[in-house]
């Protein structure tokens, strides 16, 4: 069950934009984040929820989409997400984070596609921008934003090539390629 659902847990950036996603699963998503473990169990992250047109769209605009995709400035209208979760640490809680932004974005991705949806993680955000559209208090410190809607895209997995070539890519049909290197590449001690 896990293994399927970390399979399904794609990085999707073309989603259905009609499908709505609710305020109630974006609490529920976020309710799997607070139950989830936390550096000192201090619990310093907080998350700002968007599910409205006129929010999503001021968030999509501090976003970079795509690193390895030089001429694709993000999906076009009718594709975009339906929902973002901006994932904040709370200063006033703690000096830092530890591990619990990985922790909890895992958590609401996999949930997510629990759910039929799937997501998009950004660390490429422009965070001065962001948190003044936002409207955000000082003591919040943005780590990174999480784009959620219905997948529009088909996302495989493959094993990387001879070449060692890392980089996703897409074909003539539009389906997502990700290389990922072999099991044995990754443990040291075999």
């Amino acid at each position: 069950m896990i293994r399927e659902l970390i399979e399904k847990n794609r990085t999707y950036r073309r989603f259905y934009q009609d499908v709505e996603v609710s305020q109630e699963t974006l609490r529920e998503l976020i309710d799997l984040a607070r139950l989830s473990s936390t550096g000192g169990n201090l619990q310093s992250l907080k998350f700002f929820l968007s599910q409205t047109h006129e929010t999503n769209t001021l968030i999509f605009k501090t976003l970079k989409w795509a690193g390895y995709f030089k001429d694709w400035d993000g999906p076009e209208e009718g594709e975009k997400p339906s929902a973002y979760v901006v994932v904040l640490h709370d200063q006033r809680i703690s000096k830092g984070f530890f591990w619990d932004q990985g922790i909890a974005v895992q958590s609401i991705l996999l949930g997510a596609t629990e759910k039929g949806l799937g997501g998009c993680q950004f660390n490429s955000v422009d965070r001065v921008t962001l948190a003044q559209v936002l409207t955000l208090p000082d003591h919040f410190e943005i780590l990174t934003v999480i784009a959620i809607g219905k997948p529009k895209e088909v996302v495989v997995i493959e094993e990387l090539s001879e070449s060692g070539n890392i980089k996703y890519w897409r074909d003539q049909q539009g389906i997502h390629h990700v290389p990922k290197r072999a099991l044995d590449d990754l443990i040291f001690n075999l």
